[in-house]
């Protein structure tokens, strides 16, 4: 399990990679794994439209 850095909850992972996404169970936030031994997470980069460029 690894803390979520938005809200504090234990979010479950089973054989994840760097740069995974997760979502957090409780308070719904997009999460990358940014390191994997130990493992990491940090709220994901929001995606930003291109508007077809």
């Amino acid at each position: 399990m690894a803390e979520c850095p938005v809200c504090g909850c234990d979010v479950e992972y089973k054989d994840v990679e760097l740069g995974e996404l997760l979502n957090c169970p409780d308070c719904g936030s997009d999460l990358e794994v940014t390191k994997v031994d130990p493992i990491t997470i940090a709220k994901a980069p929001e995606e930003e439209e291109d508007w077809g460029e």
